[in-house]
């Protein structure tokens, strides 16, 4: 702290209370971020979807926890105006307009998936401060269950939605697909979306990597229990693997701003695409490089939030670039151009308000 400046003294005070009842807003809904992110855990939400009002002692058998515990949660949920309460019959009813998303049957609007990732997040915080005074940043095996969560949002949101609403407006692509192609996906996580594309298209040949061992490890098992012969994953760095073939189509989830060296792998996927044919599809986050552009962004402080708990500190972590969530569009475009790519069309979908989706050409 600067030793010569001293504290302003506030001299607004109707700008002090609206700023102590924001705060009191934020503190509240950060609370009930802890609170839905259980719910979702503990598939509560799910259990009350399916329920008449009830008490906490109904709610709990049927989700099978402690009635304590449920009991205790209710109550944070029904002052935060989540679930209803009736004080008569002491019963709980989740009503069907929130239920729709706070559930796994909503699958990319359920926001309580999104919430679970809050606590791992905060899982970190020491180091973070840490980070904060020294510099360098927090790797990714220090995040726990990161991976099983991100990969049930990406699950929810791509896997859901890549056939149905995204390939079956790219006719050609579609075709290529039935026909058989080869495909890379980098940083596939626990491989859920490759899965569903080996399982659609069982003509073409998909390939997932990505660096950490746990999701892999998670995905070479899942494929086996599937009987799916036309899919392999890998745990490996794509700057240092060594690949035997050129591909049709390579992907990223939702991965290139966390990376070290984004430029590098960018124009590593260039390289490794096909001549003519090979077409690159990046998902990335749907925001501008410049700040003064993001202010009325619905999600603006979830995502820099985001950064600066992950997605920066990761890549810095690595002595990478730290890029950011919030690399933004501008961005994106300038990094895709100088990879290598002479094309770049961007699209957006009703059901992700999150990302673009990036379709490049060599």
């Amino acid at each position: 702290m600067c030793n010569s400046c001293l504290p302003r003294i506030p001299s607004d005070a109707h700008k002090m209370e609206a700023f102590a009842g924001q705060m009191m807003s934020v503190i509240n809904n950060a609370a009930l971020g802890n609170m839905i992110s259980i719910g979702h855990r503990t598939r509560l939400f799910d259990v009350m979807d399916t329920m008449e009002p009830a008490t906490s002692a109904e709610i709990a058998t049927c989700a099978g926890l402690s009635e304590r515990y449920v009991r205790e949660w209710l109550g944070a949920l029904v002052c935060g105006k989540i679930v209803e309460y009736e004080p008569e019959g002491k019963t709980y009813l989740l009503p069907a307009e929130n239920a729709f998303f706070l559930t796994r049957k909503s699958k990319e609007k359920n926001m309580a998936a999104i919430a679970s990732i809050l606590p791992v997040w905060s899982s970190v915080e020491d180091k973070i401060v840490d980070c904060f005074e020294n510099g360098g940043g927090v790797p990714y095996s220090e995040y726990g269950r990161f991976y099983q969560v991100m990969g049930e949002i990406s699950n929810a949101n791509v896997g859901n939605n890549l056939i149905d609403n995204i390939l079956t407006q790219k006719p050609k692509q579609m075709e290529a697909l039935t026909n058989g192609i080869d495909v890379l996906d980098v940083g596939c996580g626990d491989g859920k979306i490759l899965m569903e594309l080996a399982k659609n298209f069982p003509n073409s040949r998909f390939v997932g990597i990505d660096l950490c061992p746990e999701p892999i490890q998670s995905a070479q098992t899942r494929a086996t229990m599937s009987g799916l012969e036309n899919i392999n994953f890998f745990e490996a760095d794509i700057l240092e693997y060594q690949f035997d073939k050129h591909f049709d189509l390579i992907t990223t989830f939702d991965v290139i701003h966390d990376l070290a060296f984004p430029d590098k792998v960018l124009a590593k996927i260039n390289a490794l695409l096909k001549a003519n044919t090979g077409q690159y599809l990046m998902m990335d986050i749907n925001a501008s490089s410049n700040l003064e552009n993001n202010e009325e962004h619905p999600l603006a402080p979830f995502l820099y939030t985001a950064s600066t708990l992950h997605c920066m500190s990761v890549s810095l972590a690595q002595g990478g670039m730290g890029l950011g969530t919030v690399w933004g569009v501008e961005k994106a475009k300038e990094m895709l151009a100088e990879a290598g790519f002479s094309s770049v069309a961007i699209e957006n979908y009703q059901h992700d308000m999150m990302n673009n989706y990036y379709f490049c050409t060599k």
